[in-house]
């Protein structure tokens, strides 16, 4: 069986804040063969390296007087800054913080030391690094409904680049993606376990669901699809790599909260749970690549695995 692909999930955000430029430089660094990213659109159209367009969470935002009047109300009733509301002067003005402070109290340590990078600073980081760029499109309908369609701006990015990675283009929409299929790099459908699609969804009647999808394995234009791991399967890989796909899984993650119960341990929610034995489960599924959150274990347990299975 060969071993999957290790992608660094937004970096290395087990040990530093998410797609900081520490972040993706330690998942290189730790052995990851491929970092992925998101982006969403700022103001005045450039690309920023944020997982959602929401930047409460993940900056230092709230924590500038000179920005206050840009927050809105979110639908949670807390106030809340958006990347479509910022110039890319403004929200690389930002500093990367800890998603998750009391799971990850050790990453939080380095909250406030790297500014919110742009999409040309990761195509440099991931070139000059030498690994597979998994670029994911985020929030796309959104973004066209503002007339911040993030297609374009990811065609132009990468056409003004002096040097590009290898990239594979990802997202929770097939529009997008098919959109940008001109660009010669590989797409690979992101899927949830439940629900529809943003542009499924506004087929309406005619949309389908995430499952009613995989069920047909109609994924003409595709070169994989992604699926959370606990639809993962060998009989499923199986089957999706005799019709030519490959199949990605996400995401790998130590700590009890992100475990299956089975594999919890009963140390509190936030401490590591038996995740060496799950991700063995996973990896025995036979996937193509893996999204990582700590990508140094998933590097240390395929080594260990090596000699066992090249004696099989």
């Amino acid at each position: 069986m060969t071993p999957p692909l290790v992608v660094g999930h937004r970096g290395a955000p087990g040990y530093r804040p998410e797609l900081s430029r520490s972040a993706l430089l330690l998942a290189v660094e730790q052995g990851a063969q491929a970092i992925e990213v998101d982006v969403v659109p700022t103001r005045d159209g450039a690309l920023a390296v944020r997982h959602e367009a929401a930047l409460r969470a993940t900056t230092d935002v709230s924590a500038r007087p000179d920005l206050a009047a840009r927050a809105r109300r979110a639908a949670g009733g807390h106030r809340e800054w958006y990347a479509e509301d910022l110039t890319a002067a403004e929200l690389t003005s930002l500093h990367c913080q800890e998603r998750l402070p009391a799971v990850r109290p050790a990453s939080a340590q380095h909250d406030g030391r790297d500014p919110v990078l742009l999409l040309p600073e990761v195509l440099a980081i991931a070139a000059a690094a030498g690994v597979l760029l998994v670029l994911e499109v985020k929030d796309a309908l959104r973004g066209a409904d503002m007339g911040l369609d993030p297609a374009p701006l990811i065609a132009r990015d990468l056409a003004r680049a002096p040097r590009l990675p290898r990239i594979v283009l990802e997202s929770f929409e097939k529009t997008p993606l098919l959109a940008l299929s001109q660009l010669g790099h590989p797409l690979v459908y992101l899927m949830e376990g439940v629900g529809m699609a943003p542009d499924e969804r506004r087929r309406g009647a005619k949309g389908r669901t995430y499952r009613a999808e995989l069920a047909a394995a109609d994924f003409g234009g595709f070169a994989g699809v992604s699926l959370p791991l606990s639809l993962l399967s060998q009989d499923r890989v199986e089957a999706m790599h005799r019709r030519g796909l490959q199949v990605w899984g996400w995401t790998l993650r130590t700590e009890n909260r992100f475990l299956p119960p089975a594999f919890r341990s009963r140390s509190g929610v936030d401490a590591p749970g038996d995740w060496r034995t799950y991700w063995n489960t996973v990896l025995d599924t036979g996937p193509d690549a893996l999204f990582v959150d700590q990508p140094d274990l998933l590097v240390g347990l395929l080594g260990a695995r090596a000699p066992h299975h090249a004696g099989a």
